[in-house]
């Protein structure tokens, strides 16, 4: 095992991993990808085998955390044997999935057997109308079905994710906590990102920022700053008399890049070293090229770091800033 770490030019640790293991997807959240979307053929995306060694060579360099994302990763076949070797893994404090919850109904006992420990779950409405418009499915009692199943498992933690946008669902935000705090579970509200060209909506018109969010919680409830650090860029406030979290992701109004202390896998290899920016790092060739070379691997993720940018320039405003839609980088 090596010591080398991953450090980037501005002294940040890269301790945390979102690994996408699919570009596919059974919705097609507005927000996140196209009606009519465009996948990657088969024999471009990353195997099983591939997905684990890279895995282990950021385990290798002192990754601790690995969010398991897609697209939708339940819908990836053979999923589970990828999550028993990384559940089996004694270095990582940390082995987590963000999911739409489609899938949770018939899987979540058998994932929490593999060692998956947390799960994010998305839910950006609980009216089943909206909620179609979202997601251009109509699955509303499925992935509340879902989320009940979640909670059934043990997981140690489950959250919601909710993209907030002014005018379509910033109204449900009450509704949202209510959810959350009822069942003991976390929430966090999530600023639009500029990411992939969409129709649904002018995003400079819909930007809901996290202060006005926290202010429209605050007519209901009181929160009170929380210690609690998930290893992602969520800032937490706690709902008080209640196990809830209520945790903020503002890439607009608040940037969070100078903690930054996470890279991303696309499902075809590509090494992301930051959201906001297109450059990426083709791993699959070179996997491909030097099979089994996990020395290289490693070495390729080290000298990759040096090009980690400070931080995104994300603009409300702005023409879209990054091409690719979020279901081709990872959640």
């Amino acid at each position: 095992m090596s010591n080398a770490e991953l450090v980037d030019p501005f002294g940040r640790r890269i301790t945390y991993l979102r690994l996408s293991v699919t570009d596919r997807c059974d919705f097609r959240c507005t927000y996140c990808m196209s009606e009519n979307m465009v996948f990657a053929p088969r024999e471009q995306i990353l195997s099983l085998e591939e997905l684990y060694d890279v895995a282990d060579a950021f385990i290798g360099l002192g990754v601790k955390r690995i969010r398991i994302t897609g697209g939708e990763p339940l819908v990836r076949k053979g999923l589970f044997s990828l999550l028993e070797r990384l559940g089996a893994r004694p270095e990582l404090e940390d082995l987590a999935m963000t999911t739409n919850g489609s899938q949770l109904p018939f899987m979540a006992g058998d994932l929490r057997a593999t060692g998956l420990r947390r799960l994010n779950i998305s839910l950006d409405s609980l009216q089943s109308e909206r909620f179609a418009a979202f997601t251009r499915r109509d699955k509303l009692d499925q992935v509340l079905a879902g989320i009940d199943a979640a909670r059934a498992a043990g997981f140690s933690r489950i959250k919601l994710n909710s993209v907030v946008q002014k005018g379509r669902n910033d109204d449900e935000v009450l509704d949202l906590v209510e959810f959350a705090v009822e069942r003991g579970l976390d929430i966090s509200f999530i600023e639009e990102m500029p990411l992939g060209g969409i129709s649904s909506h002018q995003r400079s018109e819909t930007l809901c920022s996290s202060d006005e969010v926290r202010r429209r919680i605050e007519e209901r409830f009181t929160l009170v700053r929380s210690s609690h650090v998930s290893g992602g860029p969520s800032r937490y406030w706690q709902v008080v008399g209640s196990q809830t979290q209520v945790g903020f992701i503002s890439p607009h109004s608040h940037n969070f890049c100078g903690a930054c202390n996470r890279v991303r896998v696309t499902a075809e290899g590509k090494l992301v070293l930051c959201l906001g920016h297109e450059g990426a790092l083709d791993l699959k060739t070179l996997m491909r090229a030097h099979p089994g070379d996990s020395a290289r691997l490693r070495q390729a993720l080290i000298d990759a770091l040096q090009l980690k940018p400070e931080r995104h320039h994300f603009e409300a405003d702005a023409q879209v800033q990054v091409v690719r839609f979020m279901s081709m980088t990872g959640g």
